[in-house]
């Protein structure tokens, strides 16, 4: 019997021939991030158990990247950006991308990748359930706990058990009035918020071949909202031209066997896909956007790990261009180098920030921002009562702020088609 793609990945990783779902190997690890939220305790729990004398196993495979609680006068969340200046300072971090300087970044998970630490055949685990976004490069990515962490800080390995695999593919062309979110939206329809616990999502197909870097991070970042311990795509040479642009690390290509065994397979022709939301309150309360139009909002947001990047914002400038928002409409562009790109990027001649601006939309500092809520100064947090529709990856209660709010989860041509209207809006009336 064959092995899958992430099968082999951690069977390199474990020093073996061959490891099997179910079976606990250690495995080395070659690349730690963490950022303000986690990295405090995991540094201080890495200090506890290792000594005052510990020593990082390898600072060149350590990356800190503060993005979650950073533009707020929080006390609290500025002291953990400090803890970590001072923590970089004193061990010599040089990956540390602090806030306020050139080297700042912003979401963690755009960041790895635009930085060059997202190689094919790589193993990577991060303080953030997000982190599987870096499985769209074919490697192995996924989240630990600050315990796990800390250990992989002291030594470079963790001791993990061999996921089971599920295969999603897609067959055929995507529409235009389709994107990655509407994909892995369907997927969780499909599936629920627990149909991929401790497993491992393979997708496959033309249509994800087909996709950017930027749409197949969408794809891979919400597989941990199915309880997926990694999100994985083959690296093509998409991949290998994205990676070289950034680094010239060596990378591996693994892909399945076609003899692989899988816990199950799922297929989709993408021409009878239509337009998705996951209504309030769980990114599995799939609906078509169809179905849910007409629905009154107050607010939009277009940002996160998951529809921040370059793409999500070529997607709404097109529909939003010559218009004005109806209602308070956020752009928060999830790293610097994506916040640049909205100035250069153009549309009929127009950039794509210049877009944004004069449809009456508010654009925000690079960050995490709204996505998980944060402090009550947080741009565009969702107050009580807000009806939101957002291109981010969770909607339970007080996922982007207070919890008397209900947030829709849809791809970036649905919310900006919502956003000139007031209403949830099919993007298909504009495309």
């Amino acid at each position: 019997m064959g092995m899958t793609i992430t099968e082999k990945i951690l069977a390199k990783a474990a020093g073996r021939e061959k490891v099997s779902p179910g079976e606990n190997i250690w495995m080395n690890v070659d690349v730690l991030m963490t950022h303000d939220v986690c990295g405090p305790p995991t540094i201080g729990i890495w200090k506890r158990e290792f000594g005052e004398s510990a020593k990082i196993w390898d600072k060149e495979k350590f990356v800190i990247f503060p993005d979650h609680y950073i533009f707020t006068q929080n006390s609290h969340a500025n002291r953990n950006v400090e803890i970590l200046r001072e923590f970089a300072k004193e061990y010599q971090i040089d990956n540390y991308y602090d806030v306020g300087t050139e080297r700042y970044k912003g979401v963690c998970h755009l960041a790895l990748a635009e930085e060059g630490y997202n190689v094919p055949g790589r193993v990577l685990f991060g303080t953030d359930s997000h982190t599987c976004t870096s499985g769209a490069f074919g490697m192995f990515a996924t989240g630990v706990g600050n315990t796990d962490a800390a250990f992989i800080l002291g030594t470079g390995r963790i001791w993990e058990k061999v996921p089971e695999s599920l295969k999603f593919t897609f067959n055929g062309t995507l529409p235009p009035y389709l994107t990655a979110k509407d994909l892995i939206l369907q997927i969780l329809g499909d599936i629920t918020t627990d149909g991929a616990t401790y497993r491992a999502m393979e997708f496959d197909g033309e249509a994800v071949f087909d996709l950017s870097m930027n749409e197949r991070m969408t794809l891979t970042n919400m597989a941990i909202e199915a309880g997926g311990m990694n999100g994985i795509i083959k690296a093509d040479q998409k991949t290998i031209d994205y990676v070289r642009e950034r680094t010239q690390s060596p990378y591996e290509i693994f892909e399945s066997d076609n003899d692989a065994e899988y816990l199950n397979k799922y297929e989709y022709d993408v021409s009878k896909l239509e337009p998705i939301v996951a209504k309030p309150h769980s990114p599995d309360n799939r609906d078509i956007v169809r179905n849910v139009a007409g629905t009154k909002l107050t607010k939009c947001y277009i940002g996160s790990c998951t529809g921040g990047k370059l793409s999500d914002f070529q997607f709404a400038a097109p529909i939003i261009f010559g218009a004005e928002v109806k209602v308070p409409t956020f752009v928060v562009p999830a790293s610097t180098e994506v916040a640049k790109q909205l100035e250069i990027e153009t549309y009929k001649g127009i950039s794509l920030k210049e877009i944004f601006e004069n449809a009456g939309c508010m654009i925000g500092q690079s960050s995490c921002a709204a996505c998980l809520g944060g402090p009550d100064d947080t741009f565009g947090r969702a107050q009580d009562k807000d009806i939101v529709i957002s291109t981010t990856n969770r909607n339970f209660p007080g996922r982007m702020g207070s919890k008397q709010s209900e947030v829709y989860l849809a791809s970036p041509l649905t919310v900006a088609a919502s956003a000139i209207n007031g209403f949830i809006t099919d993007p298909r009336d504009y495309i």
